[in-house]
């Protein structure tokens, strides 16, 4: 009987990674919008009822692709900020810009179901919320780790009272860091996530050549922005 349900698991497991897989190409295709479970299934040659036993809307297959994304682009930043020195802030900040970037170019249709325009009509439900914060988690500790060190210079200006509640969703990432540094990090992501969605949707055709190079030099800016000291 055990043995009889693990096949079973097993051949779910593997019809819904095909699943998936069909749906990944058809984003490069159709874009999320345009995203069919009866298309998926007409690629596979399963009648387009079977399919639901493992997706049953279109959103729960959509909610599969963004989780996947998300953690593919997390484990991606885990992976090469891993590979520093603890200490080295300021190459941990630029080995996971690097690997945003590079995983962005690398995957731009899953880049665009995560980062781009919303899909109409669709509401992502709380199941993304562990996958979404992966690579947020990676920066925050090296914020975090940076400030703890004394590696940060502290910034003068400081966050208006408006916006403590805002604050306070990211005081668990970065505990024990000051609301003024949190919102200095804050600035920053939102100048990497910047780049990237310029390059991968096109904005810097016939204006950066050597996007390579120039994602280099403004993720050091950015550092200096950020306030790292080594």
């Amino acid at each position: 009987m055990t043995a009889s349900r693990t096949a079973r698991e097993r051949v779910r497991a593997e019809l819904t990674r095909e699943i998936t897989d069909i749906a990944r190409r058809q984003l490069a295709t159709e874009g999320a919008g345009g995203l069919s479970l009866r298309a998926v299934a007409r690629e596979m040659g399963m009648v387009s009822s079977a399919i639901y036993r493992y997706f049953p809307s279109r959103d729960d297959l959509l909610t599969a692709l963004i989780i996947d994304g998300y953690n593919a682009l997390g484990a991606a930043v885990e992976q090469t900020e891993a590979a520093c020195p603890p200490d080295d802030y300021l190459g941990r900040w630029l080995a996971a810009c690097d690997a945003v970037r590079d995983w962005a170019v690398a995957h731009p249709h899953e880049y665009a179901l995560i980062y781009g325009s919303p899909v109409p009509g669709y509401q992502a439900p709380q199941d993304t919320v562990a996958a979404r914060v992966r690579d947020v988690a990676v920066l925050s500790r090296i914020v975090s780790d940076a400030w703890q060190a004394g590696a940060m210079r502290t910034p003068t200006t400081e966050p208006p009272a408006a916006l403590d509640a805002d604050t306070a969703v990211f005081r668990d990432l970065m505990p024990g860091v000051p609301d003024s540094v949190i919102w200095q990090a804050i600035s920053a992501w939102t100048a990497l996530y910047g780049w990237v969605n310029f390059e991968v949707f096109g904005q810097f055709q016939n204006t950066i050549e050597d996007r390579h190079t120039a994602f280099g030099h403004s993720m050091r800016l950015l550092a200096e922005t950020l306030g790292f000291t080594q």
